[in-house]
């Protein structure tokens, strides 16, 4: 299997979860934290998913899974222990031609879930095409090590350069060689090192005055955790 890679905006898309287990917790939670709007339909659910649910606005169904959930919802992930609900979930969801994921079962998939880094707006993904889920584990904990804090905040400063400049009177086809130079230059490190009076003296020479670290950084607030799936 050729599975083709991509990154959806599901911000505010109504998305469904079949199961009340852990595994559906972690799948359930995923969503929300990309912006989803989660219903999720259960007989039972587990300890965890009650105490979500009294933090955000996921949408707890006690109930058996109806056909009829899947109506104008954008994607369907499935996390039962049945077989055989698996199967339906999955049938129906082809059926409307919807993006459907049956937690470890890559057969009746028509996306699988990568194991994800996430350092901020740094989104790195890890899979083997369904075929050693311990493996993609295995590579993205040696990832973690290697990508920290500092590139969240890397691209936030990044971001805020950029939104800045675009507000000015900068060509849009001039802002490459300046971030290229911001990259070459060390910056990441600096940031790394907390570096702030070498990195004010960066900006003020590659992007000129008024580019203060903790100004742009005041309204940035960077998220850092990794997930994992497959």
């Amino acid at each position: 299997m050729k599975y083709y890679p991509a990154n959806l905006n599901i911000e505010h898309r109504k998305c469904l979860v079949v199961g009340g287990g852990p595994v559906a917790f972690r799948k359930a939670r995923m969503l929300m934290d990309c912006g989803a709007e989660v219903t999720v339909v259960s007989k039972d659910f587990c300890a965890e998913f009650q105490q979500f649910n009294e933090m955000s606005s996921i949408s707890l169904v006690q109930r058996q899974y109806f056909s009829s959930d899947l109506d104008e919802k954008f994607l369907v992930i499935g996390a039962t222990d049945d077989s055989e609900l698996n199967r339906r979930i999955s049938a129906d969801a082809e059926k409307k031609n919807m993006l459907c994921n049956i937690a470890d079962v890559p057969d009746i998939c028509n996306f699988i879930l990568p194991s994800v880094i996430r350092r901020g707006d740094l989104v790195i993904s890890v899979s083997t095409s369904g075929k050693s889920p311990a493996f993609a584990k295995h590579l993205r904990k040696e990832l973690e090590t290697n990508f920290g804090d500092e590139y969240a905040r890397f691209l936030d400063l990044m971001g805020a350069i950029r939104k800045k400049l675009l507000q000015t009177e900068h060509a849009p086809e001039a802002h490459k060689p300046i971030f290229e130079r911001l990259i070459q230059s060390g910056l990441l490190s600096m940031i790394k090192n907390n570096q702030k009076e070498a990195i004010n003296g960066l900006l003020a020479d590659v992007v000129g005055e008024g580019y203060d670290f903790d100004e742009l950084m005041k309204e940035e607030k960077p998220r850092v955790r990794s997930q994992e799936s497959e």
